[in-house]
């Protein structure tokens, strides 16, 4: 089996390094990522294994018949990837493992072959191509975009078991997409923002902007057709509560790492995306688009 990473950043160097162990795998990723590898290879630590891995990487995509196309990089990219390599999908399915809602709608201009992927697992970057894995969440899901489960996403799911990433298909994959976009919305802004970890936002001003969050975000996502996994906002945030916090306590978000390196964070597909699918169908959302202007200020502000 033949696969390619583009994109890869921390997401995507880690699993292209645990399929690497099973696979062909070719990644396409920053130039400082790249000459750390071929300098002596890639170092994983943390709930995956402490292990350092080689593989073919570089800044261009080759020519070749590839089963799968995993696309790991942050939101803002997707566009920008699939124009400049999506002539090079063929036949193969194309995957995103992303944050966010709307990457597969992107993918989808380009080929009819979709997959969508979601991961609630912690990345942490420790140096050039050096990640620390902090915190799994559960497992990744895998399904047919818009909606379905086929032998294309089942060989996945298998792979990933292969190679001791936790997977499993969907069914319905927007449910699973939605189901960590509430997690984010509700954890990565607000992490950001007061810069501790997610174990800290159960403090009742954290939380109570944090049930605002999600319960615009459950009207945004039902509005839009999509039948969420909990009944109701309130169902959710016991969930999120007693289950996901615990279970990523200690995780620092994506959005602080990437304020603090000072890049341009992921909100627009996130919280961004609650808001403009509010406004679509007319649903408040006065709570979310604070949290826009409140990252987008920090981003601003770093550029100073």
């Amino acid at each position: 089996m033949r696969i390619a990473v583009l994109g890869a950043g921390a997401v995507g160097l880690s699993i292209a390094a645990r399929l690497s162990t099973a696979c062909d795998v070719y990644a396409v990723a920053r130039p400082r990522h790249i000459a750390a590898i071929e300098r002596g290879a890639l170092r994983l630590t943390g709930l995956w294994g402490d292990e350092l891995y080689t593989f073919p990487c570089g800044t261009d995509l080759p020519a070749d018949d590839y089963d799968y196309i995993l696309i790991t990089s942050k939101s803002l990219a997707t566009r920008s990837i699939c124009e400049e390599f999506g002539g090079r999908f063929g036949d193969a399915e194309v995957v995103s493992i992303q944050n966010g809602i709307g990457n597969e709608e992107i993918i989808h201009e380009y080929t009819p072959n979709v997959i969508g992927g979601m991961i609630i697992t912690g990345f942490e970057w420790r140096g050039d191509a050096d990640v620390h894995v902090s915190v799994i969440g559960g497992n990744a899901n895998f399904g047919r975009f818009p909606d379905g489960e086929d032998e294309p996403v089942c060989r996945l799911v298998s792979l990933f078991e292969e190679v001791g990433i936790g997977a499993e298909s969907h069914p319905s994959i927007r449910t699973a997409l939605w189901g960590k976009t509430l997690y984010n919305a509700a954890l990565n802004p607000l992490g950001a923002i007061m810069n501790v970890p997610y174990g800290a936002l159960k403090e009742p001003h954290a939380w109570h902007i944090i049930e605002q969050v999600v319960t615009e975000g459950f009207a945004a996502a039902s509005a839009d057709g999509v039948m969420l996994e909990w009944a109701s906002p309130e169902e959710y945030l016991e969930y999120l509560a007693n289950i996901q916090i615990p279970a990523t306590a200690q995780h620092r978000s994506s959005m602080l790492q990437d304020i603090t390196a000072g890049r341009i964070t992921e909100i627009d597909f996130i919280n961004g995306a609650i808001v403009r699918i509010g406004e679509r169908y007319g649903i408040d959302t006065t709570v979310n688009n604070l949290i826009c202007d409140l990252i987008h200020f920090r981003e601003s502000s770093m550029k100073k």
